[in-house]
């Protein structure tokens, strides 16, 4: 399996298809197989770029708690390591969010941003309610991690309690500091999403190279529930560049 060593993290990525980059940028508690049906049609017209995030998929946890200026440098790290000055990059959630800090901090390695369900700060999010699922069945997520992490099945409440004190303390991003973002971005999200739609339309109005899309019918996992859907807005978007 392809690994590659950033800053003494042994990551594991998958590159699909030819073309423009495209860099996605997986959620919380999520892989590379949370991407699938977003993997198989970009990579008709782009090169793919899928890696994951330590303590996440294929690739082992690290000493530490989880913060977005880790996440930002470790896409950073990836993209020096395989030769790409700049890509597409496509978010969910944290990754989202950190597509989002990597606009503000590195512009010059971003070609467009597609932001799928972000938020800009923890006061939109109901952590009780995340908090509540810990004891309940294993959902999508759990199998996978299960059978993808190589820390073993167990270190998962590790990780989920690592993401809970991150999502309780993180972003803390100033909507007017993305008047500063010149990226073309298409903002998405689900019309259910967890994240508020409000919060969604002020993303979008704050940037000022902005498309809107609420995909009716879908909560925060938009990629998997509408995956056509979500796959079309993508692609129109990168096509209208």
């Amino acid at each position: 399996m392809p690994y590659v060593d950033l800053a003494g993290s042994a990551t594991y990525y998958e590159q699909h298809g030819s073309g423009e980059p495209v860099l996605l940028l997986h959620g919380g508690y999520c892989s590379i197989e949370t991407w699938r049906p977003q993997v198989e049609a970009l990579a008709m017209h782009y090169r793919v770029h899928a890696p994951e995030r330590p303590g996440q998929g294929r690739t082992a946890d690290v000493p530490g708690p989880f913060t977005f200026q880790a996440m930002v440098d470790h896409t950073v790290a990836y993209l020096d390591a395989t030769g790409i000055h700049d890509a597409h990059v496509v978010g969910f959630s944290d990754g989202a969010i950190t597509g989002l800090l990597l606009a503000l901090q590195h512009p010059s390695r971003l070609r467009s941003l597609v932001s799928i369900s972000a938020n800009l700060d923890p006061s939109v999010l109901d952590l009780d309610d995340s908090s509540a699922q810990e004891d309940a069945a294993p959902d999508d997520e759990d199998l996978a991690y299960a059978r993808l992490s190589p820390d073993g099945p167990a270190h998962g409440r590790v990780v989920r309690q690592k993401l809970t004190d991150l999502w309780a303390m993180e972003p803390r991003i100033d909507p007017a500091a993305l008047a500063r973002v010149g990226t073309p971005t298409l903002v998405l999200a689900g019309d259910r999403d967890s994240i508020p739609t409000p919060h969604t339309v002020d993303i979008a109005r704050a940037l000022p190279h902005a498309q809107l899309c609420i995909v009716p019918g879908a909560g925060h996992m938009v990629i998997r529930e509408k995956p056509t859907q979500v796959n079309r807005a993508i692609l129109d978007f990168l096509d209208g560049l």
